[in-house]
């Protein structure tokens, strides 16, 4: 079989997936500003568990609290909230898309400046980080992270402007790529969208204060109300006074990252005003649409596949049956001493259902395909589970490209897509039949006759390889030094 190397690699239960971003909470003036916010990236964990952070303000001093880990692992327990002491908050959950899992890179990270300290955190990865660090520290400047968010500070460290607003504008404006951006002063909370609109931001209020965050499922964890998005490549700034609205790069038409709908959000948010679980279950419908096939059950890969098959099975009138049962309590490394062992290692995850599969025609349906890895021993256990055929449905296009906005996408060469054709990805997966959804049917799948290659709806890079902005730090005539690697001592 195809890629015999790869597949022999020790077992990894996520190594197969687009890797979640990060996500961000802040909220002023309430008097459960940190329990709020531990709540807050509760909810949004989906989006980074490597690591979590809160930052809270508490009329004197910023008090901060940054741990590897979880956040139930370390802000449920009392001693640890009760540090963080004041009425305004913000916080992070991390996945490492650019800097190691290190302490000194967990956000929010925090500065004192001219005019006050400033706690910072972000979503996304800014695409010329590398080429305004090296600027920075060519000028003298001292970093002590790898991450981008260090980038901000310094930046709005070094702006000649008064007031702290026009300095954070100031800096951002000298960013290149995609970001969502929370920040918190003694005084205000700040939030940033890049231009195009690429990584979510949401306003929410409860009970008069107002809250910034990644998800609106942050929003209903805690009762807050939802009253809006924060526009592409506005800045919005909360204080006692009220709420103020910049926008620096004038106004353009957004572009949302699609994958927000495929795979990053939780089916319980709204995302650009549509319910992220129906459009996951209209693009099963479209799928059903565009490529049916003859058989007995719709089966979801779960958990991200499930909308998809539902809608899939309304479409084509196929019973759908949880024919693979997930394992929730996996953690994401294992220690796999043998070649059996690790054959085995899908089943740490995943289990055939087998009254459900024994002698039926089945159909997979799963969100995304990337390495494919993972799909090729589901296929193998639901063969070995009895059925008599297995289709493979994917409700998104060919990931074809790599990511550069904040997804942790393998390089080119690994992307399953970006080396096979259809009939050579079915055969590697071992699948009786293999389809994709098309580029065209998941914006139909939005509500859009499809996409519009003008100016298109979506940031949708991976299907497509258009980029909306540059890649400053690939540019092949630059020279980098990367940041120094720093082992710290456990």
């Amino acid at each position: 079989m195809q890629g015999e190397t790869e597949l022999n690699e020790p077992f990894d239960p996520y190594a197969d997936r687009l890797r979640e971003e990060c996500g961000v909470f802040g909220i002023l003036g309430h008097e459960d500003a940190s329990a709020l916010t531990a709540l807050g990236l509760h909810a949004l964990q989906h989006r980074g568990q490597e690591a979590a952070g809160i930052v809270t303000y508490d009329n004197d001093q910023f008090r901060a609290e940054r741990h590897l880990g979880l956040v139930g692992d370390h802000f449920s327990e009392a001693a640890t909230m009760a540090r963080l002491t004041g009425m305004s908050a913000v916080g992070h959950v991390r996945y490492s898309t650019t800097g190691e899992t290190i302490l000194r890179n967990v956000q929010p990270l925090f500065a004192e400046l001219e005019g006050g300290g400033i706690a910072i955190c972000h979503n996304g990865n800014f695409t010329n980080a590398l080429s305004l660090r090296q600027e920075l520290i060519r000028d003298g400047a001292i970093c002590q992270s790898t991450s981008d968010s260090e980038v901000v500070l310094q930046l709005v460290a070094r702006s000649r402007e008064r007031k702290i607003v026009d300095r954070f504008i100031d800096a951002i404006t000298k960013m290149e790529g995609a970001y969502a951006l929370v920040a918190l002063t003694a005084k205000k909370l700040i939030g940033a969208r890049d231009p195009f609109g690429i990584r979510p931001l949401v306003l929410g209020d409860l009970n008069g204060a107002p809250i910034l965050a990644s998800e609106t499922c942050a929003l209903d964890i805690i009762g807050a109300t939802f009253i809006r998005e924060v526009e592409n490549g506005e800045v919005i700034v909360c204080s006692p006074s009220g709420i103020e609205s910049y926008f620096p790069f004038g106004k353009k038409p957004a572009r949302p990252c699609i994958f927000e709908y495929i795979y990053f959000s939780r089916p319980d948010s709204i995302v650009g005003g549509r319910s992220v679980y129906d459009v996951r279950r209209e693009m099963g419908r479209q799928l059903a649409r565009e490529s049916s096939v003859d058989c007995d059950v719709i089966v979801p890969v779960p958990d991200s596949g499930v909308p998809a098959a539902i809608g899939f099975s309304q479409e084509s009138g196929i019973p759908f049956e949880l024919g693979i049962i997930r394992n929730h309590y996996v953690g994401r490394t294992f220690i796999e001493p043998t070649q059996q062992i690790r054959n085995q290692g899908v089943k740490m995850k995943h289990s055939a259902n087998r009254p459900i599969i024994k002698g039926k025609r089945v159909v997979l349906i799963d969100d995304s395909l990337v390495r494919g890895t993972t799909s090729v021993k589901i296929v193998q256990m639901i063969r070995e589970a009895g059925a008599a055929e297995v289709h493979f449905r994917l409700a998104s296009p060919p990931i074809r490209y790599s990511d550069y906005y904040g997804i942790d996408t393998p390089e080119r060469e690994k992307l399953l897509a970006a080396r096979y054709n259809l009939e050579e990805m079915r055969n590697y997966i071992g699948a009786d039949s293999l389809a994709f959804l098309s580029v065209d049917g998941i914006y139909r799948a939005m509500g859009y006759e499809g996409r519009d290659n003008e100016n298109p709806q979506f940031t949708d890079h991976c299907f497509t390889g258009d980029y909306p902005t540059p890649l400053t730090d690939l540019s092949e005539d630059r020279d980098f030094v990367r940041p120094p690697r720093l082992v710290e001592a456990s």
